[in-house]
């Protein structure tokens, strides 16, 4: 029993360790592909680096077609798979993780909140009533990745405790900013595509109550799930997040029922197959394989096996790659006017640092305070306020709104000036806060 119970431990322990290592390594290709943009925005093929983003793709089938610019297709397609995997992560965090039960999640959610609001206040009193007004979710948003990556850059000197927490509350921050996409920046509902959304998601749902462990045909809708959301008005990436939230997330058997069937089918193996040395043709023992294969599906999840599949995927391919069609801005000489003078510019900078910071600390304190929640355990005040700073990194999520919060070009490049700005100032101070803090520790 002692050995179940350690194995079922570590298969809790494991996935998140693996998260951490493939964010790292997603990290530093989101990196790559930021500074390669930024390079080729101000160098002489700046003029090519942006025109490729613009090259129209279609795919027709029969007299139904979609049609759009390259970039479209990565910030309203491939991101679709981005949004599905978070939906995923949410979900799985919720039933088994750090945000299964109040007493766990009620730290990470209330300290997202305030880094979700006070940015965004901040950013509405610097441009309300002007044009960059429609902005304000534009800093609300923490980016799991840098942040993640700050903090693997300091090695084992951050406890596990603290980076659990960083990625409890960015993923509460990224639900928090799929709401703010649905419900303030969609556009214009077109009822019958609407309905039909509705009909696929109830689809999916009833392929969740009826049992089915297969992923394809999850996967299929899904496919149709996105095509009506594209044409119902509701930004196309939702459809990742409604998919995700069907993918059925419990086992069929227990670990004790795994381990009793498993134990039975290799105790009764069939070993007559003496001459076995290239491929197992024996029609018993292939039976024998699959009878193994359904035991592990049961064990296994349907969301679980999708997530381990998409998440590589996500963070070492997708995000990269938005982020070199979206993060290529040419500063130019007003760069240094534009931070001083653009009210866009300005409210996503005090916005990113100064609010998330007073967001995070300030609801943090007020909770545990007010005894709604409590610091975890080898997590203290120093460690919230190193996150709080790390918090400021803005990037992946803050691009996106600001393609669905603004049309104007100039808005645009203010934004991204401001998003880029706020974001490597909030990494170097939070690497540097939470380097000396517990570089202190550690010599104490």
């Amino acid at each position: 029993m002692n050995e179940q119970m350690s194995i079922i431990g570590d298969s809790l322990i494991r996935p998140v360790l693996r998260f951490f290592k493939t964010q790292n390594t997603g990290s530093k290709l989101l990196l790559a592909a930021t500074i390669t943009a930024l390079f080729l925005a101000n160098s002489p093929w700046a003029e090519h680096y942006f025109q490729i983003w613009s090259v129209p793709i279609s795919i027709a089938v029969g007299d139904m077609s979609l049609s759009g610019s390259l970039q479209h297709w990565i910030n309203d397609g491939l991101m679709v798979i981005f949004f599905l995997v978070i939906g995923l992560e949410i979900k799985r965090e919720v039933l088994v993780g750090e945000l299964a039960g109040w007493q766990k999640a009620s730290l990470p959610l209330i300290a997202a909140i305030g880094g979700m609001l006070i940015p965004a206040f901040i950013y509405y009193i610097v441009n309300a009533g002007g044009p960059g007004a429609p902005g304000w979710g534009i800093p609300m948003a923490t980016d799991i990745a840098f942040s993640l990556g700050c903090l693997m850059i300091l090695g084992d000197r951050i406890p596990t405790s603290l980076k659990v927490f960083l990625l409890a509350m960015a993923i509460v921050d990224d639900l928090g900013a799929i709401i703010v996409i649905a419900v303030f920046y969609t556009s214009e509902i077109v009822m019958p595509y609407l309905l039909l959304t509705v009909v696929v998601t109830a689809a999916l749902i009833a392929l969740n109550i009826f049992k089915v462990r297969k992923l394809s045909p999850y996967l299929i809708l899904g496919m149709i799930l996105w095509i009506v959301v594209e044409n119902s008005g509701i930004h196309a990436t939702l459809a990742g997040v409604l998919l995700a939230m069907t993918i059925p997330a419990r086992s069929v058997y227990k670990p004790e029922e795994f381990f009793e069937e498993a134990e039975r089918i290799i105790g009764n193996f069939p070993l007559q197959n003496e001459d076995f040395y290239i491929m197992c043709v024996d029609q018993e023992q292939r039976n024998a394989l699959k009878s193994i294969e359904s035991a592990v599906g049961k064990l296994d999840t349907p969301l679980q096996r999708l997530e381990d599949k998409l998440h590589p995927i996500s963070a070492m391919f997708i995000i990269p790659l938005f982020a070199f069609a979206n993060a290529g801005v040419n500063f130019g000489q007003d760069a240094v006017q534009l931070i001083i003078e653009s009210k866009v510019t300005l409210g996503i900078i005090l916005g990113l640092l100064l609010g998330k910071q007073a967001g995070i600390m300030l609801f943090s304190f007020a909770a545990v305070k007010a005894g709604l929640a409590s610091l975890p355990q080898g997590v203290n005040w120093k460690g919230i306020y190193g996150l709080s700073c790390l918090a400021g990194i803005g990037f992946t999520m803050s691009l996106f709104i600001t393609n669905l919060s603004f049309t104007s070009l100039e808005l645009i490049q203010e934004a991204k000036i401001g998003i880029m700005t706020a974001s490597l100032l909030a990494a170097i101070i939070g690497t540097i806060v939470m380097g000396k803090l517990f570089s202190r520790n550690n010599e104490e």
